[in-house]
C-alpha cells in the first residue's frame, strides 16, 4: 500500500498492457452501458407497455444517477482506496446489470437503472487517475488517448451491438453482457494495481451537501422529464419541483463554498482552464448525447429502421475515431489543445448541418455521410477538450478535478436527452398543425395526396387515416431536423468561451497548477524544465514561491522566463 507521500513508479512491461487493458475495459462497459440502450428504447417501451418518450427514462435515470455518485469519488477514494472502491464499483456494476435484465416493469427497470447509475458513479474519475500513474509524465499524452479509446468505441458499438441483440435475442441481454465483460475488467484491475494501493483513512462526509446535490438534480430531472407530460409551467407540480431545483441548487452553491469538507469542491472553477474547459466540453456533450438518443429514434419511429439498422446508421462513427485518436493524444504536447477542439466543434457543426437537411426520403447513404464525418469531429474532441481542463492542476487535484467535470458532464448528458426529446415533440406538434391545416384546406402535397387517394378508391375515413400518417412523419422529420440545426448553430458558438482558455502545450495532465506569472506569459511551453515539486504517481506540482527558492528565481529569470 502506498502511503501518501510515497511516489509510484510507473508500470512496465506485462502489468502496463493488463492494467491498461482492466481498467479500459470498466470505461467501456460504463460508456457502452449509456449508449447501448438508446436503440433498445421503443423495444422496451413496447414491451413494458409505455410510451418511447417514457421509455427514455431508462436513459436519463442511469445518467443522473451517475452524475450524483462522482462527487462522492474523492471521499470513497480516501476512505477505502482507489484499487478497492474501483474493484467494487465494478463488481457493483455487473450486479445491477444483471438486476436490469430481469426488472418485470418498467419502475422496477428504473431502480436498477438508478443503482446501476451509482455504482458506476466512480469508474470514469479512477480510470483516468489510475492511467495517469501507470505511465510516466512524459506520456500522459498516450494515456489519455489509451483512455479516449475507450470512450470512442464505445458509443460505437453501443447502438450496433444494442440493435443487434434487440432484434436477435431480446432486450435484457443488452445488460446481461456486462457480466462477463465486468468480471475480466474486476481481476484484470485486481491483479495489477492491488500492490498500489492508496492510503485509506477515516474522514468526514458532507452529509447535507449530498443531501442537496441530490435535492436539486432529482427536481431539475423531473422538471424536464414530466414537463412534456404536464403541460410544463402550467402545472403546479412542475412549478414546485422547478423552484426546489432553483432554491436546492443555491443553497447547494452557499453549503458547499463554505463547507470545511465539501463533497464537491467548487474552489476548482476558479481555476481558468478548468472552469472553461468543464463549460465547454459539458455543454457540448449534452449535445452530442442529445443527438445520439434522437437520431435512432427518429430513424425507428418514422422512417421505418429495424433496431439493428438504427446501431448501422450510428456505428461508422467510430472509423476515422478509432484511426485518428492515438495521433491526437501524441499530438497533445505539440499543438494547442483548443486548436484540436476547434476542429472538433467545427465537424459537429458541420455534421449536424448536413443533418438539419434531412427530409422522408432520405436514403441510407445520405444518413451514413454525416455519421462518417462525425468520427473525425470525435477524434479530436475528448481528448484535447481533457488536456484543456486538467492543465495547470497538480496531480494531487485530478481526482477532484475528474470526479467534478465528469459530474458536470454527465449532468449535461442527461439534461440534454430530456431537453432534446422535449424539443422535438414540441416542434412535431407544431409542424403537424401547420401540415394538418394545408391538408384540410386542399392546399400543397398533403392535400393533393388526399385526393389522390380518393380518386383511388379510398373512403375519406381511410384516406385521412393514410394523410395523418404521412403528416405525422413529416412532422417528426422537420422537427427532428430543427434540432439538428439548433444544435450546430450551438457549437459553433462553443468556440468562443473555448478560446479564452490558456494555451496548454507542453504541460500534459497533472504537471503542475500553473501558479507563476511567468508560465503563464509562456503560455506552458517547456514546462518540463519548470517542475520542481513532485507528487504521487511523478506528476509534475506546484512551482514554490520565488522568495522561497531565490536561486531557482535567478536562474529562470536569466532564461527569461520571468
Amino acid at each position: 500500500m502506498a502511503g501518501p507521500g510515497t511516489a509510484l513508479a510507473p508500470l512496465r512491461g506485462a502489468s502496463l498492457v493488463i492494467g491498461t487493458l482492466g481498467v479500459s475495459l470498466a470505461t467501456f462497459m460504463t460508456v457502452l452501458d449509456s449508449s447501448i440502450a438508446n436503440v433498445s428504447v421503443p423495444a422496451i417501451a413496447g414491451d413494458m407497455g409505455v410510451s418511447p418518450s417514457q421509455g427514455t427514462w431508462v436513459i436519463t435515470s442511469f445518467a443522473v444517477a451517475n452524475a450524483i455518485s462522482v462527487p462522492l469519488t474523492g471521499w470513497l477514494t480516501r476512505r477505502f482506496g482507489q484499487v478497492r472502491l474501483m474493484v467494487a464499483s465494478i463488481l457493483l456494476f455487473v450486479l445491477c446489470s444483471w438486476m436490469c435484465g430481469v426488472a418485470p416493469t418498467l419502475d422496477t427497470l428504473i431502480i436498477a437503472r438508478v443503482l446501476q447509475g451509482l455504482a458506476a458513479g466512480p469508474l470514469i474519475p479512477l480510470s483516468q487517475t489510475l492511467l495517469l500513474t501507470s505511465y510516466p509524465p512524459a506520456r500522459a499524452g498516450t494515456a489519455m488517448a489509451a483512455w479516449g479509446m475507450t470512450v470512442l468505441v464505445a458509443p460505437v458499438v453501443g447502438p450496433l451491438l444494442g440493435g443487434w441483440i434487440t432484434d436477435n435475442i431480446s432486450w435484457p441481454w443488452i445488460f446481461y453482457i456486462n457480466i462477463p465483460v465486468g468480471l475480466l475488467s474486476a481481476a484484470m484491475t485486481w491483479s495489477v494495481y492491488r500492490r498500489r494501493e492508496s492510503a485509506s483513512a477515516r474522514s468526514p462526509l458532507d452529509y447535507i451537501g449530498l443531501a442537496l446535490l441530490v435535492l436539486w438534480i432529482g427536481a431539475l430531472q423531473l422538471v424536464i422529464d414530466l414537463g412534456k407530460e404536464l403541460d410544463w409551467f402550467e402545472s403546479r407540480e412542475i412549478v414546485t419541483l422547478a423552484v426546489i431545483a432553483g432554491v436546492g441548487f443555491l443553497v447547494f452553491l452557499a453549503w458547499e463554498l463554505t463547507d470545511a469538507h465539501p463533497i464537491v469542491d467548487l474552489r476548482l472553477f476558479g481555476q481558468r482552464n478548468f472552469l472553461i474547459g468543464t463549460v465547454c466540453f459539458s455543454v457540448s456533450y449534452g449535445l452530442f448525447f442529445g443527438n445520439v438518443v434522437l437520431l435512432p429514434l427518429w430513424l425507428q419511429q418514422h422512417m421505418g429502421y429495424t433496431a439493428i439498422w438504427a446501431g448501422v446508421a450510428l456505428a461508422p462513427v467510430g472509423v476515422f475515431a478509432i484511426m485518428l485518436s492515438p495521433w491526437v493524444g501524441r499530438q497533445i504536447g505539440r499543438i494547442d489543445p483548443r486548436l484540436l477542439a476547434t476542429l472538433a466543434f467545427l465537424g459537429y457543426a458541420l455534421v449536424l448541418w448536413l443533418r438539419s437537411d434531412f427530409n422522408s426520403d432520405a436514403d441510407v447513404g445520405t444518413i451514413l455521410l454525416p455519421t462518417v464525418l462525425q468520427g473525425v469531429a470525435t477524434a479530436f474532441y475528448f481528448i484535447p477538450l481533457q488536456a484543456i481542463i486538467y492543465a495547470r492542476l497538480p496531480m494531487g487535484r485530478l481526482p477532484a478535478a475528474g470526479g467534478l467535470s465528469t459530474f458536470v458532464r454527465f449532468t449535461a448528458g442527461a439534461m440534454g436527452t430530456s431537453a432534446f426529446t422535449t424539443l422535438w415533440e414540441r416542434r412535431a406538434v407544431m409542424h403537424h398543425a401547420h401540415l394538418t391545416e394545408q391538408a384540410s384546406g386542399g392546399q400543397g402535397a398533403m392535400g393533393q395526396s388526399l385526393e389522390q387517394l380518393r380518386a383511388s378508391g379510398f373512403t375519406g375515413e381511410q384516406a385521412l387515416g393514410v394523410v395523418n400518417r404521412l403528416i405525422d412523419q413529416q412532422a417528426y422529420t422537420m422537427a427532428v431536423t430543427d434540432v439538428f440545426y439548433l444544435s450546430a448553430i450551438l457549437y459553433l458558438l462553443l468556440l468562443i468561451p473555448l478560446w479564452f482558455s490558456s494555451p496548454a502545450v507542453g504541460n500534459p495532465p497533472g504537471d503542475g497548477a500553473g501558479a507563476s506569472p511567468g508560465r503563464r506569459r509562456s503560455g506552458g511551453f517547456g514546462l518540463r524544465r519548470h517542475c520542481v515539486a513532485r507528487f504521487p504517481g511523478g506528476g509534475c506540482g506546484r512551482l514554490p514561491a520565488q522568495n522561497q527558492y531565490p536561486a531557482a528565481t535567478a536562474r529562470r529569470r536569466t532564461r527569461g522566463d520571468l
